[in-house]
């Protein structure tokens, strides 16, 4: 593989100013209209089908091998951006206030498109390929929205994998793992309504803010016990309001809070629910209010099937070694919408090392001070031409 290594590092530079002007433009979901562009001019160039339009903007590309075969695999990039204001100060940082990558789609689509135009360039494998390029995985369900618009009728394929840049873990290593590997993300919210009333004289109003405060401290009750130890469970409180800052004085009547919740398993998904359901009522009930409670489905867990972990688990070795490739990855409780692809075909979905700073911290996903590593992008783009190879036949 040190072949192709070194034909895609060569092409570095190309493709970081590609991911840059990606940077500086980025653009919310199904909103990605020049970013659908810009890939689907590239794609054409090189003399790949496209197809756009999929869940509003998203692209698909096929390329077929030299050589006839019956199999077709399909590799996705996501390419959204966050409502983040950018705080990086880079030359390329973006250009449309409250708006950036900071979670780096925009690598991930620049690495595709690579490994596109590098297969393109030699297409020694038998079969079928389909590059897809969603909109809107930050939240919106594109990937979903592409499933239901027919992706895989339109665009057969046995197996589908994606790739998402892990801060933290060195560059260049690789992880992933057989069965559930991120999270359900469900949302949640509790109104607690009572009568409010002045704060001079609380006994004659019924004041929302005491379930409010008891039900925060009661939540983690939920996870603590009434989940098995073994199980993972989150519930995190991420908004809460109340009564008007200008009137200190008023008891609200009514205070409101919502948050997340995180599991792998379907029971432990509707345990945590039901319990906070619950909690919520019995606490309002006790303060003479109501509750009104909404706890919300949102992705499904991320389940890698074993076949195909096992086959991106080669393409990877083959490229950095097997020593660098984590194949008992630890499951992460962030979501991701691939899952809904993954519900309708078999695949896995890999994590890639983004590195770690020279002073050793590392910028997150989803911070304003996050950027992508341009060092990984020839390592990401040789990758899917590595799982091509080996999915599909030995090429280049």
């Amino acid at each position: 593989m040190q072949h192709l290594s070194e034909r895609l590092a060569a092409r570095q530079q190309d493709l970081a100013a590609f991911r840059h002007d990606l940077h500086r433009h980025p653009e919310m979901g199904f909103e990605e209209r020049r970013t659908a562009a810009r890939v689907a001019a590239r794609l054409r160039a090189c003399g790949i089908a496209v197809e756009e339009g999929l869940a509003g903007t998203g692209v698909v590309g096929t390329l077929r091998g030299r050589r006839p075969g019956p199999r077709s695999i399909a590799l996705r990039a996501d390419m959204d951006a966050l409502p983040i204001q950018e705080a990086t100060g880079l030359p390329y940082a973006s250009a449309t206030p409250g708006v950036m990558h900071a979670c780096g789609h925009d690598g991930h689509t620049t690495m595709l498109l690579g490994a596109a135009e590098e297969l393109a360039r030699n297409p020694d494998f038998a079969g079928t390929v389909h590059f897809i390029f969603q909109p809107a995985e930050e939240g919106l369900g594109g990937g979903r929205r592409m499933v239901e618009d027919g992706l895989f009728e339109r665009f057969p394929a046995d197996a589908v994998f994606g790739l998402h840049n892990e801060p933290g873990l060195a560059l260049g290593h690789f992880g992933l793992r057989t069965g559930p590997m991120l999270a359900n993300v469900d949302s949640w919210s509790v109104t607690f309504r009572g009568s409010g009333g002045h704060g001079a004289v609380p006994h004659r109003a019924t004041d929302p803010t005491q379930p409010l405060a008891a039900f925060i401290g009661a939540l983690q009750g939920v996870i603590g016990r009434n989940l098995p130890a073994r199980e993972t469970g989150v519930l995190s409180v991420g908004h809460i309001a109340a009564g008007d800052a200008r009137a200190p004085n008023v008891i609200p009547a009514e205070a409101r809070l919502s948050g997340t919740g995180r599991s792998f398993r379907p029971e432990i998904r509707e345990t945590m629910g039901r319990r906070l359901r619950e909690l919520a009522e019995a606490l309002a009930t006790a303060h003479g209010c109501a509750a009104e409670v909404d706890y919300r489905h949102d992705y499904p867990a991320l389940v890698n099937t074993g076949a195909e972990v096992a086959l991106a688990a080669r393409a990877a070795a083959a490229l950095a070694g097997a020593a660098q490739v984590d194949t008992d990855y630890p499951p992460i409780t962030a979501g991701e919408d691939f899952a809904y692809m993954l519900q309708a075909r078999p695949g896995a979905f890999i994590l890639v090392g983004n590195g770690v700073a020279a002073d050793g911290s590392f910028h997150h996903v989803h911070t304003p001070r996050y950027d992508f590593n341009d060092a990984l992008l020839p390592v990401g783009a040789a990758y899917w031409v590595s799982l091509v190879q080996h999915a599909l036949g030995e090429g280049a």
